[in-house]
């Protein structure tokens, strides 16, 4: 049996609020659970999130799998990290899995190198654009043979 940690949807039509249930994959969205350990309300300005840690860590140690919703929940109460400590290092979700192969993240990652990169080719570049005056006056050769053709 594979247990998943997923929100189930409460609340009216255009007003959804979620408990945080651990429960079988094969059970239904809004069916039977095993266990309420939270609740997230995504309406509320901030977002309010209320995830029992304890209850938590203890099903992620017992294998339970969150989905990606409830994994960005975990992270923002901070027992995802406390998780993650506990079994050495980043653990294979389908969450890390995308993060991996997503080109926004890619992207930073090639940004941050180059930020870290820039400064020391940075303190080269001045030098080299004092030394790039002579093709302006390259420039003025240009309209001197100008005005000889005409």
């Amino acid at each position: 049996m594979s247990v998943k940690i997923r929100l189930m949807r409460m609340g009216k039509t255009k007003q959804p609020t979620y408990r945080v249930v651990v429960a079988d994959s094969r059970s239904p969205r809004d069916g039977r659970n095993i266990e309420t350990i939270g609740h997230y309300g995504p309406r509320q300005d901030p977002s309010l999130v209320d995830i029992n840690g304890e209850k938590a860590l203890a099903w992620l140690r017992k294998g339970a799998q969150p989905t990606e919703q409830v994994q960005k929940l975990l992270m923002a109460t901070g027992v995802w990290a406390q998780f993650e400590s506990e079994k050495d290092g980043p653990v294979d979700t389908k969450l890390a899995r995308r993060r991996l192969g997503d080109p926004k993240v890619a992207a930073k990652k090639a940004t941050k190198e180059a930020e870290e990169a820039e400064p020391e080719v940075g303190t080269t570049q001045p030098e080299a654009t004092a030394d790039t005056e002579p093709p302006a006056d390259a420039g003025a050769d240009d309209t001197s043979e100008e005005s000889t053709h005409e």
